[in-house]
Formats: C-alpha cells, structure tokens, sequence
C-alpha cells in the first residue's frame, strides 16, 4: 500500500495567489518522502459561478478530504470558498467534489449532499479528524502542504498517479536540446508556418507597441530567430483604412486552399475585432502588396461579429464534421461588468471564411481558479491540432503577460459536431503552466509540425516573475499514455 494525501496551499500573492492556492494538490508518499504530484501545482480547481450581472464570482476550495468507497475514491470539501476566505453561502451547505478510479482522470460531482458519495454508513464531512495529519513541512517536497488528508492505496495505483503527473519531467532535455528561452523578446501569441519550403514567423508585436503586423522568413525554423533574420511588415499602420490600434494575434491559415491571416485590429475608437486578410499565390509572404485589404469577420447575416465587446484570437479548425473558427469575446472589458474573456465557435464556408454560417456557441468561460487568477478573467488565444482522430484545442487563461498565465484543453471526436458542448471534455487542469516549463507564464501557443516531423509548440512566456516583456520558446509536443498531449 501507498499514501496519497489531499491538501490545499497557502495564498502568496506574489507567487500563487488565491485562485492557484486554493485548489485541490495531490502528493504520495515515495521512497519514505511526499511527493508532490504535478510539481506541487493543483490538479483540481472548483468552478466559479455567474452573477446576475453575468459576471464571475472566483471561487476555490478548502480542506478537502479524501475518502474511498469501494473501488471508486473521491475528493471531498464542503463549501466553496471566496477570495476573502468566506464560505460561498449560495452553497448552502452541500459539498463540492470529484471522484477518481486511478488519480489521473476525474469527474465533477459538483454540488452534492453529504454522504451521497457511495454506500457508507458514514457521513462524509471535510477534514476528517481520522484521516487528517500535518506533514513535515520541514521538508522541502512538501513546502507549503499545510494540512492534508490521506488515504492507503494500492501500490500500483500510486505509482500510475505518480507517472501520469510526474514522469514527464525525464522528457525535459529532449524536448528544449534545440532552442534556448528566449528565442524572441517582446513578441506574443507566436506563430511559426511552413509554405513552399520556407518558414515564416508572425506574432503580435509589442516592441511596436502592437502596431503593424510583421513576418519573417527563413529556410529554417531556427533560422527565424537569428539575429541578422529581418523582418518584413506586411500590414502597416493605416488610417484611411481603420488600421490604428491592437494589431493582435495573426495567425496563417490554409482554408479552402487558399492562405490567410486571421487577426485583430482597432480603428481610431479601442475595440479590437477579429478580420481576415488573403493571400495571392502569385506573391511572395513578406510583400504586403501579396495581401489583399482586411475584411472583417461578420455573422451569417452580415451584421458585426459583436456589438459593443471585443472580439480576438480568431483560429480555424478543419475537421471531419466541417470548418469551424473559435474566437475570443469579451463585453464591458475594465468595468465592474467586466464579463470577461471567453470563447466562441461557429461553422465557417471555406469559400468564404469571413462569413460564419451558423449562430456562434458558448464554448467556455474562465470559471476555474488557474483561469482567473487575481481578476484576470480570460479565455484566449485558441489553438488547435488532430492527432490520432481527435481534435485538440488548446486555449490560454490567466494573465497575458504575467506569471500566471498558462494553458488548457479542449478534446474532440475528430467527427463529431463541434458545435455539441457534448461533443467536447473540458480538462481540469491545465497542460502547461510556470510549474511545468519553468518559465513565467507561457501561454497564448500555436502548433507546427517541424522538419523532423515532430509536433511543436510555440508560444510566449517571461524571463522573471516580476517581468511583462513577452518572449517566444520553442518546444516539443509528448503525449501521455491515454492521448492527452503535454509539454516539458
């Protein structure tokens, strides 16, 4: 038999503050230590709600016990809890929870009665008295564990918890042996594009306070980050054409056969706005007289994509059921109605990708704590790629430019109906964080399949924690043994 315990950590605003702290964490015990799976980041993060107003109420945990029932354990704690370390009283004393079979995939069980968990004639309350103990936190596995409750597995499936979580750290010096962070500073929301044996680099451009987008050309990926590489700018500042402000996001795409760049951009008046500009083959990537004019994303009746919000972060996806974009949205931005970020789907014609042709969906709000962290409310930068008849979007939460950023995933049936909220799983937790690549706040990533044919990703990150100059890194894409990809 093995220990695993349960536990929560302390707040520190500096560098994890309540939305990461009060979130479910997982060690076990190994070779006479705690360890702390997912290097002492949270596996588990309760769901915020939505107010009245439509805005979010963050939430987290507290004290969470774990109890077995059979061959099915669960995750127990009572109240949700607010920043200011109040009881969220909405929930009126049932208990918020998650059961497992083997520590690596979890169900929600949400709000549930107590000792409803399994057939026990024990209620199920937090912080057990039986199963609580305080661990040493003179050692430095387990700095900062505080209280935890614990509970004897089974050996094998300890150690399938301990691999699931942790293994990945022996892929570290394969995955990063070709580039060295930083690859670019002051560039966000990286991409990186092979075309008729060429690559091309394009991001937003914060050293031009995100004016202008700009590419690079190289015979090699490498080579776009070398210093004497140029940069071209393909679409310049522009009054007479409302291109002023927040040229954010481009990303190259081949729909129908034909390449675009999908991005924001503002007129005179703040709001960005998701446009589309073409590609004519018979030009070259870094002329700007290549592209035609920026045309902009407009729903299937032709009325504007948002009234009065935001709208960003645009990507495309082909997949077995059709072409689909996903975007960013986000209504009262700054204000005490703040929504906040989130993200939208809709089915495009690749004929005529500007136009959507079907209602856009509800696929996510920043409900969990990694996702709003201090007030950052954000769902952006989506991302996608399939991999073994699957579609796997990947999307950023947190802080763009700051430590907390980082990035979660979306699973699909290659050929399913992407629009179906059913057709997509949700992860818990994320997939890439300041915990898992040791660097601050990477997040906003794209994907390229380099000349070795591995699956790569890249995206922006920060030298330190206290730093905002975003920076491009490189690194490869694993995948762990039920599919689910990963980045060390």
């Amino acid at each position: 038999m093995a220990k695993i315990s349960v536990y929560t950590r302390e707040i520190n605003s500096e560098n994890y503050p309540f939305g990461l702290a009060k979130a479910v964490h997982f060690s076990l015990e190994k070779d006479g230590n705690d360890v702390p799976l997912n290097r002492n980041y949270g596996i588990l993060f309760a769901q915020g709600e939505i107010s009245k107003d439509n805005t979010i109420i963050p939430l987290g945990i507290d004290s969470p016990c774990i109890y077995r029932a059979d061959d099915v354990f669960f995750i127990i704690c009572g109240k949700r809890i607010m920043e200011s370390g109040e009881p969220y009283e909405a929930d009126k004393g049932r208990l918020w929870g998650w059961k497992t079979a083997d520590f690596k995939h979890f169900e929600t069980l949400e709000l549930m009665d107590e000792g409803q968990t399994g057939e026990t004639d024990e209620k199920v309350f937090c912080a057990k008295d039986s199963y609580v103990k305080e661990l040493d936190t003179q050692d430095s596995n387990v700095k900062d564990f505080g209280t935890a409750s614990y509970l004897q597995v089974e050996e094998d499936i300890a150690e399938g918890a301990y691999e699931y979580w942790n293994s990945a750290d022996s892929d570290l010096t394969s995955s990063t042996a070709e580039y060295s962070f930083p690859l670019a500073k002051g560039y966000g929301d990286p991409v990186i594009f092979p075309w008729d044996g060429k690559w091309y680099f394009i991001s937003t451009n914060d050293n031009t306070d995100d004016v202008g987008l700009y590419a690079r050309e190289s015979e090699t990926v490498s080579g776009l980050f070398a210093k004497d590489t140029p940069q071209h700018l393909i679409l310049p500042y522009d009054p007479d054409r409302e291109l002023i402000q927040t040229f954010w996001a481009p990303e190259f795409h081949v729909i129908g056969g034909e390449l675009y760049i999908l991005f924001a951009v503002s007129g005179n008046q703040w709001g960005p706005q998701c446009h589309l500009m073409k590609f004519n083959r018979s030009g070259s990537i870094i002329d700007p007289e290549s592209w035609s004019d920026p045309i902009k994303i407009v729903r299937k009746d032709g009325s504007p994509l948002a009234e009065g919000a935001i709208t960003l972060d645009m990507t495309y996806i082909k997949a077995g059921s059709g072409s689909y974009v996903v975007w960013s949205y986000r209504e009262h931005i700054g204000d005490p109605l703040d929504t906040g970020s989130m993200l939208y789907i809709a089915t495009i014609d690749e004929n005529e990708p500007w136009k959507l042709t079907s209602d856009p969906v509800l696929l996510s709000r920043p409900l969990f704590g990694w996702e709003n962290v201090a007030g950052t409310i954000n769902n952006e930068g989506p991302n996608a790629f399939i991999h073994d008849n699957k579609v796997y979007l990947t999307y950023s939460g947190g802080s763009a430019n700051a430590y907390t950023y980082a990035v979660g995933l979306f699973t699909a049936d290659y050929d399913a109906d992407l629009l179906d909220l059913n057709s997509w799983k949700k992860e818990i937790t994320p997939i890439m964080s300041f915990y898992s690549v040791d660097e601050f706040g990477p997040g906003h990533n794209s994907f390229f399949t380099d000349e070795n044919g591995n699956l790569m990703i890249a995206y922006h990150a920060e030298t330190a924690i206290d730093e905002h100059l975003r920076c491009d890194m490189i690194r490869r894409v694993f995948f762990k043994e039920d599919g689910t990809p990963y980045v060390r």
